[in-house]
């Protein structure tokens, strides 16, 4: 990318920054670094990796989430955010946080999570949920459930933790579904992240089964070209195994490389989808 490119996208991002109160739109931004809309979203979309729309919300709900910790009223931070009221910023922490604003205040207190432990192909994992999907899939280790358990309260340290295999079964016969190669039902899942770690997981869903990438392929894929590092902590914070595919991600000499639970199931799981990708293929 030249330097004018980049340039041009640094000048973007300090207004809309700068602007963030007034919620500047497409046009705005694109006529103060002189471009026009449509070079200037296609421009930026290259770059970041996401829409300069949608970057603007990013940025709100940051602010956002920094006003809330400072016990201002959910109406307050709205009118000071440029927002026409608290359902908007209601919808926005829906959209990206998925809790509501006075959930994510309460730091989740008043939300239940169920959980449960189901067999798997590759283990027994620690499935949880609530109401609008699938939170955390973590597989056991040689601890039990105990660790998977702690990082489960660490993530919602402010829900309603309950004990449900009736509930969280469903979730684990679709993973189950998944890795014989079924499709099966859509699974809606709920992630909670910063808006690197939510990028980082999302490009990793463009990463076909049976394939691998190097962390400085997938930090390109998540518009974040060179931060290969910080793209190996946001895998490092990934709450659902396998769906989330941090195990298709290996250092770029081949070396299988680290994975949150265990790199010999980590090897596995490569073989696993690799023998199952040729299968198909005849």
């Amino acid at each position: 990318m030249s330097k004018s490119d980049y340039s041009r996208v640094e000048q973007a991002i300090r207004f809309l920054g700068d602007h963030l109160v007034a919620q500047p739109g497409l046009v705005e931004v694109a006529e103060e670094i002189g471009l026009s809309e449509f070079h200037f979203h296609r421009l930026f979309q290259r770059w970041a990796g996401v829409s300069p729309k949608r970057f603007l919300q990013y940025l709100t709900l940051e602010e956002a989430k920094r006003m809330l910790s400072e016990s201002r009223s959910l109406l307050d931070v709205s009118h000071a955010l440029g927002l026409s009221g608290s359902s908007r910023l209601h919808d926005l922490f829906l959209s990206l946080e998925c809790m509501t604003p006075g959930e994510y205040k309460a730091r989740a207190e008043g939300l239940t999570v169920r959980w449960g432990v189901e067999d798997t192909p590759f283990g027994p994992a620690l499935f949880a949920a609530m109401d609008r999907g699938l939170c955390h899939l973590a597989f056991l280790r040689e601890d039990g459930p105990e660790g998977a358990f702690e990082e489960l309260r660490a993530r919602w340290p402010g829900a309603r933790l309950e004990a449900s295999p009736t509930c969280i079964r469903g979730y684990a016969e679709g993973l189950r579904e998944r890795m014989r190669g079924k499709p099966g039902q859509p699974l809606s899942l709920v992630l909670k992240g910063t808006p690197f770690q939510l990028r980082t997981w999302e490009a990793l869903l463009q990463v076909p089964a049976g394939q691998a990438i190097s962390y400085q392929g997938l930090a390109q894929l998540s518009g974040s070209a060179g931060a290969f590092r910080a793209v190996g902590g946001a895998l490092g914070q990934n709450p659902i195994a396998w769906l989330i595919p941090c195990h298709r991600v290996i250092q770029s000499t081949g070396a299988i490389g680290q994975y949150h639970w265990g790199a010999p199931r980590k090897q596995a799981m490569l073989a696993f989808e690799q023998a199952h990708r040729h299968t198909g293929e005849r």
